[in-house]
């Protein structure tokens, strides 16, 4: 079969003002950056369209370091409602140039399941993570310049609580010591890098509603303490306009098309590990403004991605997704069973049943959400007729709905029965409620609590003396209705990489708390998980070439 360049660069797209307006966009309104990529304004979402339309959430089970198709699959679902005669769009998140050249890859689908340009959508795009880096890092200047200039009177802060990012897989800048060099560079201080993706202006990129929104959030943002223990924050600076110049254009969805001209928002890039790992909100409304079925994913398996998507996003966006389907592959059940990742796409029944359980642990944390729920098999050429059968049949005894998809060599053909069932399953399954997993009104040490005991299945929590203080702080700053966005390994139900299967009965250690005062939400770091990921081995960028004026390698 051929790569995934080859087959984006062998598609001949259509210009995007076409898309659009196949779409019902107007044409006069489309934004176009360059001939295939384009911007949408805010002021055509409709609320009213959005209450009528149909949205699905594509999440997965606990996934393989070489992921799950998770994304090409909502490419292909999208591509396979088309077919049968729906009005589909797929939303989705933007990819980091981290992951890109670093172990996975990049993330616009693969085979005849993509999004496309790839290579645009893959590196620069149209330049929101570079808005979101060069904003986040405006503020570490300003506020630096703040702590330099107010060095010899008592307006200095005693504590900072404001880093900077960059879009790359970087260990060393995890930790650092700047201003060195003499009073002209500055103050010198500890500090260090996060992953733009991590970033808390990303995270209010993609929870904002409007220009308005974005501002006040940008606003609120909490860089520090003041001497006399007050919070500091952007407005303090009083920058917090000059910041959301810098993401005005950055905040409006980005329209492009699948191998198949679906129309396709792709908005916004948090991890689901170390953030909260769902597209913009305005890209999911603008998609449902147009679309009748729109088709979004949440990142890793369902107990980050899925879980935060309830609990974070459709809480806050007042969303409810009318069905959820669940991503399984044959490798994922087999590491899940106890196999060396080495033999997973070897078959072995015994192995795949016995990672029936994993599936089960997120059927049913699913199911707490009061979703209706439906499993796609993604086939690899490895997988064998006799396993697919034992998937079905377990999906069969526990009543869920089940489709096998080859969208990654089929495309939209490959996704048909998937679409079918898709559909079916609206169709005669009446909207249920949408459940939380915990209240606002709850502490802070509940919300963590419920999320670990019922999604995770931990049964205690340990707090460090770091982690300690911020609850005090949170209390302090009186924003404990903030929702909890949990920073854990995406491999595990535990915060061990390595503990396969089920976790149940385990100790989660809280090492460090955020306090994202603009996002409106508090990030809980559980164990050795990095918001700063570090290279491989053999990075993917190894791969990454230009020849004769065409990109090689991305993936």
């Amino acid at each position: 079969m051929k790569t995934d360049i080859e087959i984006a660069r062998e598609t001949a797209l259509h210009k995007i003002k076409e898309v659009a307006e196949k779409t019902g966009i107007p044409r006069a309104e489309v934004q176009n950056y360059g001939r295939y990529m384009a911007k949408i304004p805010l002021k055509l979402i409709d609320d009213e369209k959005i209450r009528t339309h149909h949205l699905i959430l594509v999440t997965a089970i606990t996934p393989t370091k070489s992921g799950i198709g998770k994304t090409t699959v909502s490419i292909g679902l999208s591509l396979g409602l088309n077919k049968i005669g729906k009005k589909a769009i797929v939303a989705l998140r933007e990819p980091s140039l981290g992951p890109c050249f670093g172990m996975k890859g990049g993330a616009a689908g693969g085979g005849y399941s993509q999004v496309l340009p790839m290579e645009n959508i893959n590196l620069h795009f149209t330049g929101d993570f570079h808005a979101v880096t060069s904003a986040h890092n405006m503020i570490t200047a300003l506020l630096d310049n703040y702590l330099y200039q107010t060095r010899h009177s008592c307006e200095g802060l005693k504590e900072i609580k404001w880093k900077r990012v960059l879009d790359v897989n970087d260990r060393s800048l995890r930790a650092i010591v700047c201003g060195l060099g003499g009073p002209a560079n500055g103050i010198p201080s500890e500090t260090g890098f996060d992953i733009t993706p991590a970033s808390e202006i990303m995270a209010i990129l993609c929870l904002a509603t409007d220009i308005d929104d974005l501002k006040r959030r940008i606003g609120n943002i909490l860089l520090g303490y003041t001497n006399d223990n007050l919070p500091f924050t952007v407005n303090d600076l009083g920058v917090a306009g000059a910041i959301t110049v810098l993401l005005k254009d950055a905040l409006l969805p980005n329209l492009v098309q699948t191998t198949e001209h679906t129309p396709a928002f792709v908005h916004g890039g948090p991890f689901a590990n170390i953030a909260h790992g769902c597209n913009s909100v305005v890209a999911t409304k603008m998609a449902l403004t147009y679309g009748e079925y729109v088709v979004t994913e949440a990142g890793f398996g369902a107990d980050l991605g899925a879980e935060k998507f309830f609990n974070i996003k459709c809480r806050k966006a007042h969303l409810k997704p009318v069905l959820t389907v669940v991503v399984v592959t044959s490798q994922s059940l087999k590491l899940h069973g106890g196999l060396p990742e080495a033999r997973i796409r070897e078959p072995h029944a015994g192995g795949l049943v016995k990672g029936f359980a994993n599936l089960d642990r997120h059927i049913e944390n699913l199911k707490g959400f009061g979703q209706q729920i439906i499993v796609t098999f993604n086939r690899f050429d490895t997988d064998t007729d006799e396993e697919i059968a034992l998937v079905a049949a377990h999906c069969r005894e526990k009543g869920l709905g089940f489709a096998v998809n080859t969208v990654f060599t089929d495309g939209g053909e490959g996704s048909l029965a998937l679409a079918r069932l898709v559909v079916d399953t609206i169709e005669k399954t009446p909207s249920a409620p949408l459940h939380y997993t915990y209240e606002e009104g709850d502490s802070v040490r509940e919300k963590i609590a419920k999320v670990a005991g019922k999604i995770y299945g931990a049964s205690s929590i340990v707090y460090t003396t770091q982690a300690e203080k911020i609850l005090r702080q949170i209390e302090q700053l009186g924003v404990t209705h903030y929702p909890v966005c949990i920073a854990k390994t995406q491999y595990s139900f535990s915060s061990d990489p390595k503990a396969y299967g089920v976790s149940r009965d385990f100790e989660l250690k809280v090492r460090d708390i955020f306090i994202n005062n603009g996002a409106e939400m508090i990030v809980v770091v559980i164990g050795e998980i990095m918001r700063m990921p570090g290279l491989p081995k053999e990075p993917n960028a190894r791969n990454i070439d230009i020849v004769n004026g065409l990109v090689e390698g991305l993936s």
